[in-house]
Formats: structure tokens, C-alpha cells, sequence
């Protein structure tokens, strides 16, 4: 028997609350316990991380890279790489969440990424994640969770609540972005919330998941051990892509995650299954 054969099947619905429901579409962003168990995330942390491991082409020392690169490293597009890791991605369990939020009938994939903020790792600033994403509407989410448990202290995020309302507010992820978004979030009243904080610790498989246009930040990793997450990004079966992509992020995004699609024309392609139902 195949480690792929020997993973559990993450396809049995979890259900949610009208509350919760309710409460991402007004915030844009909300927190769900146990959306894997404690012994499902087990199995699959040490498959996650070793892709990830393997995937990784950064190899500097943290104190030799930019920005971004300081505040986490990324590897995304595992499960078409890794049978293992697509076991976790493609789960019906988490497309039927990200649908029923939303609200939309079907979901597909856009991609996944394994992101891991090490020890010292710099906080990450005020960013808006559809700013480099291709899909043209407002039905995207993202799920995001911790492989390991985790605190705020840790990198835990924190949310713009209501700020998906009103759509691109500024450019991508730079020194200058978190003074921008500081300022902005304070002079247009958003509340802040840390669900980690709230919480006092993000358990394994607990998962927030978060609109594409939510701002969201994190703290600096204060801690021993690497924050460990999985993403998993989704959006609403039928919707087409930017005519004009409008930076060269979104270029390199459509290019990379949608091989053969058309600017404008409908948001798919073999590497976009359709996830739900």
C-alpha cells in the first residue's frame, strides 16, 4: 500500500453555522475549529513539509533576503507536483466550505501554498492577497491552516474585518505597504481582529478562511519553531479572468496557476479542476 492510499480521506463534509456564514460575509474572514482533526493533520503535516522542503528554491539566509522573502517562504502549486499533497488540496471537505461561505454553487482550484514563517522570520505587512490574482470577481477565499499549533506570537494573522467591501485598495506587499495600510485601516475605522489572539492558540487543523480582497497582516515569529501553514485558494466556478491583468504579478500568477487560459475569457484550465460539487 502506496503513503497516498494510507492518507485519510478529508472529503466528509464539516458542517458550518449560520453565524458563521454570516459572519465571514460581513467581516470577510472567519475562524472554524477542527475543520481537520487533530489525527487527520498529523498524517499530513510531515507530507506537506517534506514537498515543501523539496519544492523550495530558496536557499539564502534569512538575512540576506528582501522584504517579502524575510517575513515567509512559499511554495506553491504541491498537488500537481506531489500525489500525497493532492490528497489534502483537492479535499471536497474544504471546497464545500469555501462554497457555502461564499454563497456560489461550484468552486475550483486556483492553487495551494505551503507557507512557513521560521524562527525570527519579520512580520509580514498589510496586503490584499487578490491584488496578485487573476480570477475578475469577488468570490475568491482563501483557507489557511496551521500544520502545528500556533499563537499570535507566532505569526499569527490579523484581519482588516470589513475591508473586502470596498475592493483594491492599494498595491501589493513592500517597506511601505504596512505605514499605507496602517494609516487607511485606522482613518476608515476597520476593526483589527487576531483570531489567534482571540483564541489564545490556532490548534492543528483549525483553519480561518479569508476573502481575496481582506486585508491582512502578521506579526514577526518571536518564537524557537517555524510557523507551518497550508493554503488552500478557491473561487466561483464560472467567472472569467482580467481582460487587462493590471500588474505584472497577476501576469505571472495567470501564467503560472491558469496554462492555456485566455485574458477574459472564462477562468479555467487543467490546472483548475472544479472542486465542488
Amino acid at each position: 500500500m502506496t503513503e497516498t492510499q494510507t492518507l485519510p480521506s478529508l472529503d466528509a463534509p464539516y458542517t458550518l453555522t449560520q453565524q458563521q456564514i454570516a459572519e465571514y460575509r460581513e467581516n470577510g474572514h472567519v475562524y472554524l475549529p477542527g475543520v481537520c482533526s487533530r489525527e487527520e493533520v498529523a498524517q499530513f503535516e510531515p507530507v506537506i513539509t517534506d514537498a515543501s522542503n523539496r519544492f523550495s528554491t530558496e536557499t539564502r539566509p534569512i538575512e540576506e533576503r528582501d522584504v517579502f522573502g524575510q517575513a515567509f517562504t512559499l511554495v506553491g502549486g504541491l498537488w500537481n507536483r506531489d500525489e500525497a499533497v493532492a490528497r489534502f488540496t483537492l479535499a471536497k471537505r474544504f471546497a464545500r466550505i469555501a462554497a457555502e461561505l461564499m454563497g456560489v454553487e461550484g468552486v475550483r482550484l486556483f492553487h495551494d501554498v505551503s507557507i512557513n514563517k521560521e524562527a525570527g522570520g519579520r512580520y509580514t505587512p498589510w496586503h490584499q492577497d487578490a491584488y496578485y490574482w487573476p480570477m475578475d470577481t469577488p468570490h475568491n477565499i482563501t483557507m489557511w491552516m496551521p500544520l502545528l499549533d500556533i499563537t499570535h506570537e507566532m505569526g499569527g494573522l490579523n484581519f482588516a474585518s470589513g475591508s473586502q467591501h470596498e475592493g483594491h485598495l492599494g498595491d501589493g506587499i513592500s517597506t511601505d505597504s504596512q505605514a499605507f495600510y496602517d494609516d487607511l485601516i485606522a482613518k476608515r475605522g476597520f476593526p483589527v481582529v487576531s483570531h489567534a489572539q482571540q483564541q489564545g492558540v490556532l490548534r492543528a487543523g483549525d483553519a480561518t478562511f479569508h476573502n481575496g480582497w481582506t486585508l491582512h497582516s502578521a506579526p514577526a515569529n518571536n518564537s524557537d519553531r517555524a510557523r507551518r501553514i497550508m493554503t488552500v485558494v478557491y473561487y466561483a466556478d464560472g467567472v472569467r479572468t482580467y481582460a487587462d491583468m493590471g500588474n505584472p504579478y497577476r501576469e505571472s500568477d495567470f501564467k503560472n496557476f491558469m496554462p492555456g487560459a485566455v485574458p477574459g475569457e472564462l477562468a479555467e484550465s487543467p490546472l483548475n479542476p472544479r472542486l465542488y460539487p
